[in-house]
């Protein structure tokens, strides 16, 4: 007789989770914000910043590194590879990496990957599982033409922060969240604050009242 399989209570416990990076490129605002957009949609978050990230927070924000650590769920050091979004039995629902400087995306576009960050966004690919990619770097040679050419034929998402004049921005702030929201969009996430063509602004509303017959 075959035995009998025991369950395992906390097997079935299904959480979502999502891969936050931040590189070192200009624009680290958009990697605090998602990390604060999370627990407002229920996402588990699993954090890792490069050395140079941390040199980036610095610069532009008031904040210390630890205390962007300290708004997410699970803060791992980029020399980690043994952490578990190192690995693709841990699963996640994807990565965004924000911002995602020409080192990073050059990195997970060879393959050669040097740092948790990089490896877990590798592994994001290999997994099938969505990796968005808010590059920053203007204007772009043909070198990085060619690598984000590359990184799209692998599966992933390249979504560089552009402004969305159309939703009519008061503050640096209101930019940063439609991004944040787009890039939570492409995942199947819906966070309120993003303003939407035909719904929440009046100029892409259509008339569509019957006519009169």
């Amino acid at each position: 007789m075959a035995a009998k399989l025991q369950e395992n209570p906390g097997k079935n416990r299904a959480k979502t989770r999502l891969v936050v990076g931040i590189s070192g490129a200009s624009g680290v605002a958009y990697g605090i914000r998602l990390l604060e957009a999370l627990p407002e949609l229920g996402i588990e978050s699993h954090l890792v910043i490069t050395r140079p990230g941390e040199m980036t927070i610095g610069y532009e924000t008031k904040l210390k590194p630890r205390d962007v650590a300290g708004k997410a769920d699970k803060a791992y050091a980029v020399e980690d590879i043994a952490a578990p979004i190192a690995s693709g039995s841990f699963k996640t629902a994807g990565m965004i990496v924000a911002p995602a400087s020409v080192r990073t995306w050059s990195e997970i576009a060879t393959g050669v990957t040097t740092n948790l960050l990089t490896r877990a966004a590798d592994v994001t690919l290999k997994e099938r599982r969505p990796l968005i990619l808010m590059v920053r770097e203007s204007p772009l040679h043909l070198g990085h033409l060619r690598s984000l050419a590359q990184l799209a034929e692998m599966g992933a998402i390249i979504l560089p922060p552009m402004p969305a004049f159309y939703a009519e921005p008061q503050a640096i702030s209101d930019h940063v969240d439609q991004m944040v929201g787009r890039a939570l969009d492409l995942l199947g996430y819906d966070w309120p604050l993003v303003k939407r063509w035909g719904e929440d602004l009046a100029k892409g509303r259509r008339n569509t009242r019957a006519k009169k017959t």
